[in-house]
């Protein structure tokens, strides 16, 4: 490694790699994705699925089919696998809602009255009670249908933004005080536009679970590797970071690389986190960074604009979308860089919902300017999703610390 070299971790969200087979089995048309094809990802997948992803053409790239090691699929639990946390607990869903000594409480605690408290998904939690929130100025309280958290929806209209945030807050906060097993306390800030449509703004917060191990972000931090985080990563890794960029306006996307926003009405968030990932490579080129770069990004639209709801035929086109931005990105790495793709769980379509799913996901590597995968990096012989942080940590030189640090030990051999 040399002295300003980076790694770039991409996580593409909830894109597994059997939830990839099942929307390749229901949609008959061509897919286009040649970056992740000549990085391997069709060497991964099933057999009968390979031809119609692509071959690997790069000699230097590393594929393989890995498993999460934590017991629940969720992206809190997945990104932080990533960096060293392999997290037993087992999270269940709120199906009746949450108590109702937990709602009372929390409406004594917040100074107002809550509504709904039912399972929902988020949207329709929203359209279900916008008028009597905008009526009385009661949150909206709902649990997740995919995910062991607390949301939380509020126009920006009727409760400011600052006050959302301290409710979450309050929210995350009582539930760990009455041991009511969640990840997350969300709020979902939203604006009703002038024709009566519900958006989801980007000023939503997350209260998340604190982490009680050391993570590699910590190691790497400490060891003057710059940090940063692009996207949602920093709220689900809530730790030290030199830089967090979490673009949302279109006027910061750099019109000449002709992103292309592809959602009908125009959601997409990919382009932004693509937008960040180079706007952190270009500052690693050139700025002084003693011991180089570690840049932590999520690609959430194959997620949350396409997988909750089940639309196939949209997941796979905003995957393409996804590989067309890594056309862009990888254009930017230096000789000595790695690229590590992965995804934090998949996403299971049943006859309600999409709901996130445990099960295989790639691991893709790319070793810039070497001759053999992983670049003498040691391969994982275990493999699971805290292969990320364990070929990151030997790339900067940390890994004892890491498997140290971090309990993952069983899965690595105590740092050989």
């Amino acid at each position: 490694m040399g002295k300003n070299n980076v790694v770039a971790v991409l996580v593409i969200d909830a894109m597994g790699l059997e939830t990839l087979e099942y929307l390749l089995s229901k949609y008959g048309g061509k897919i286009k994705v040649p970056n992740l094809a000549a990085m391997g990802l069709g060497e991964i997948i099933k057999p009968g699925f390979a031809s119609r992803i692509g071959k690997k053409t790069d000699p230097g790239a590393y594929a393989a089919r890995i498993e999460q090691a934590s017991a629940s699929a969720d992206s809190v639990i997945g990104h932080r696998e990533m960096v060293g946390i392999i997290d037993d607990r087992t999270f269940n869903l709120f199906q009746g809602g949450f108590p109702p000594a937990y709602i009372k409480e929390l409406e004594q605690r917040i100074g107002q009255k809550t509504i709904f408290n039912k399972m929902a998904g988020g949207i329709e939690a929203i359209e279900l009670n916008a008028d009597e929130h905008s009526k009385t100025g009661c949150p909206i309280v709902y649990a997740s249908k995919c995910d062991p958290l607390i949301q939380i929806a509020m126009d920006e209209a009727v409760i400011p933004v600052k006050k959302q945030h301290a409710i979450a807050d309050t929210a995350f906060k009582l539930a760990m005080e009455m041991g009511i097993p969640v990840t997350r306390a969300i709020a979902r800030a939203y604006v009703r536009k002038e024709d009566g449509e519900i958006v989801r703004t980007p000023n939503r917060h997350d209260a998340v679970l604190p982490m009680e191990t050391k993570t590699l972000v910590d190691m790497l931090y400490e060891r003057n590797v710059w940090t940063v985080a692009v996207g949602k990563t920093s709220e689900l890794v809530n730790t030290n970071y030199h830089d967090k960029i979490k673009l949302t306006n279109r006027a910061f996307v750099d019109p000449a690389l002709d992103f292309a926003f592809v959602h009908p009405k125009g959601k997409d968030t990919n382009p932004f986190s693509a937008q960040g990932v180079l706007n952190a490579m270009s500052a690693a080129k050139h700025s002084y960074r003693p011991n180089g770069t570690f840049i932590f990004a999520n690609f959430v639209d194959t997620d949350s604009l396409y997988g909750h709801t089940r639309d196939v035929e949209g997941s796979l086109h905003s995957l393409e979308a996804a590989d067309a931005l890594l056309g862009v990105v990888l254009k930017t790495f230096r000789s000595g860089d790695m690229l590590i793709i992965t995804a934090d769980h998949g996403m299971a379509h049943r006859s309600d919902y999409g709901y996130h799913n445990k099960e295989d996901l790639a691991l893709l590597v790319k070793r810039f300017g070497a001759k053999k995968p992983l670049g003498g990096l040691a391969e994982p012989s275990k493999k699971t999703l805290a292969d990320v942080g364990w070929l990151t940590a030997q790339f900067f030189g940390c890994e004892k610390e890491f498997v140290s640090a971090s309990g993952t030990g069983r899965f690595f051999g105590e740092g050989k």
